[in-house]
């Protein structure tokens, strides 16, 4: 997890690298491709000291504009609003 909290998969929203690139916020938690988790409240993702731990979870470079994408989308779904 990008802070390194523990808590319950329940508390938690899984990012994915698919197989044909990008990264994306995975809601099913179900989506085939590498994962990250960050905490549902979001506050340790939008961090951008913590791209660099989701860089390494997902085991690729995360660029510029895929990170402020991602960023937004992480917004959208976490209690960050």
């Amino acid at each position: 997890m990008a802070c390194g909290n523990k808590t319950g998969k329940e508390g938690l929203v899984r990012l994915v690298a698919p197989h044909g690139g990008g990264v994306e916020v995975d809601v099913s938690g179900k989506s085939p491709g590498r994962g990250a988790y960050i905490c549902r409240e979001g506050a340790c993702a939008v961090d951008e000291l913590r791209k660099g731990r989701i860089d390494s979870t997902l085991r690729r470079s995360i660029t510029e504009q895929e990170w402020l994408v991602l960023r937004s989308s992480i917004q959208k779904v976490t209690a960050l609003r």
